[in-house]
């Protein structure tokens, strides 16, 4: 990588960075108690950025070679060449580190055999009835180790490994099909699908679908509402958290544009991104060599910071926060979230339920995902089946629950919060953003919320 760097210094750069990366992922797919795939595949290559009378150019490869990875460099420069009056990095302090994620056990080393046989048995115990028509379980394992070196003298090593399973169940009810689906990942080796009861938990799935294909949609109209932490992370993740990402920011497409100190929150409201949180996406450096550590996004119910690489750092005056992240080796870092979250608070589930006459529990188990606009702040989010609440206790089953709303008005209307936290990340998926897709975490603690649209599909 020194090379790499001299080579590029020697062509003419003004600045370089280069990235090198190998990514190895598994994926075991079984459907209706019969083997369908077992998917393996590696990805390795550099990639190059240059800086040159203020062009940004990158290019990247998989050979290896020298005369490979000098032509990265050569069209690297070329297109910085091309790329006049382009915005710079803002400056940062070099650092040399290496981070590696303690495993006990090697995933990837763990016998195929032993990997098929654990999902098989979890999809086996997903058929607890005539009701059940499908059962789909997954079993995922990555490793990604990246290295960044600069001119300026950063040099980072990191590698996260991460495991999961995935299981979905079909039930049919009276003429009424429901789909449930859900995962369980976590940065760790293949000693957490071996700590896991995963036939009880095909089992409970398959038992939800079951109960909500016997099930009614709710009474659309507003209501006070209970969040759980799932849906909690995936309405920060994508309603507030894209909102608050410096590029969106700067491009104006953010309902968070000059709100900086500004009240877009309850006084309850506390939201953090960071790089290493139990549950989360191991991710202590981002892909420009900056460290990612706690970033407060709101405190009090004030924004108090917006997410930046350095280069939405230097358009809008800000310092990096170590948000500039890229899917791999072939793109360029853009702004993304790591782990995104909502502090705890202070109240049981119970306290949260209690004062309740009439209302709704949204769960996350089973959600189908949605759509925000982040320019306007809007979201629409397909939860899992839920929960009607009457007299401040939990009553009957709900299916087909969708919630929709201003982002910045949910927020301000959020009225207690648990003290109950829990923080997902996904081996099976990740974030989109401008063509590229990024492993994230996303969580917090249950909330209650005075007032939100609930419909029915």
């Amino acid at each position: 990588m020194e090379e790499i760097l001299g080579k590029a210094v020697k062509l003419g750069a003004e600045y370089a960075d280069v990235r090198y990366q190998r990514y190895d992922y598994e994926l075991i797919t079984i459907e209706n108690r019969e083997l369908k795939s077992y998917q393996s595949r590696s990805l390795v290559g550099v990639g190059v950025r240059v800086l040159l009378k203020g062009g940004e150019g990158y290019a990247s490869t998989s050979d290896l070679t020298p005369s490979g990875v000098e032509g990265a460099v050569r069209r690297a420069l070329k297109a910085a060449k091309a790329m006049k009056g382009r915005r710079g990095l803002a400056p940062v302090e070099a650092v040399e580190a290496e981070e590696r994620l303690t495993v006990k056990i090697d995933p990837l080393e763990a016998s195929p055999e032993e990997k098929v046989s654990l999902a098989l048995d979890a999809n086996k115990a997903a058929w607890i009835g005539d009701e059940i028509k499908n059962a789909v379980t997954r079993l995922g394992v990555s490793r990604d180790l990246r290295l960044y070196a600069s001119t300026e003298g950063g040099s980072i090593t990191v590698e996260t490994t991460l495991v999961g399973l995935s299981h979905e169940s079909v039930a049919r009810v009276g003429g009424v099909m429901e789909r449930v689906r859900h995962s369980e990942s976590l940065c760790s080796g293949y000693e957490f699908l071996e700590s896991r009861d995963w036939a009880a938990f095909a089992g409970e799935l398959s038992q939800l679908a079951v109960e909500a294909a016997g099930s009614k949609t709710p009474p659309p109209g507003t209501y006070p509402v209970v969040v759980d932490p799932w849906v909690v992370g995936l309405l920060l993740h994508e309603a507030f958290g894209h909102a608050s990402e410096g590029d969106l920011v700067y491009t104006g497409d953010s309902v968070l544009r000059g709100r900086l100190g500004g009240k877009v929150a309850s006084e309850l409201v506390n939201i953090v991104d960071e790089g290493v949180v139990d549950g989360g996406y191991y991710h202590p450096y981002d892909d420009e060599g900056v460290r990612k550590g706690r970033t407060t996004i709101v405190e009090g119910g004030l924004l108090r910071s917006y997410l930046h690489d350095r280069a939405s750092a230097q358009s809008l005056g800000g310092e990096p926060t170590g948000n500039g992240r890229a899917q791999d080796f072939e793109n360029l870092p853009i702004v993304r979230q790591t782990n995104y979250y909502l502090e705890p608070g202070d109240h049981t589930l119970e306290e949260l339920l209690e004062d309740i006459e009439l209302g709704v529990y949204v769960k996350g188990v089973g959600a189908r995902g949605g759509q925000v606009e982040t320019g306007m702040g809007t979201f629409t989010f397909s939860v899992g089946p839920s929960r009607m609440i009457r007299r401040g206790e939990l009553a009957e089953t709900v299916r087909g629950v969708i919630i929709s709303g201003l982002i910045l008005e949910t927020l301000k209307t959020v009225d207690a919060v648990g003290r109950d936290f829990e923080m997902r990340t996904s081996v099976f998926g990740g974030c989109g953003k401008m063509g590229q897709g990024v492993r994230v975490g996303a969580g917090g603690p249950h909330i209650r919320v005075r007032r939100m649209t609930v419909g029915g599909r």
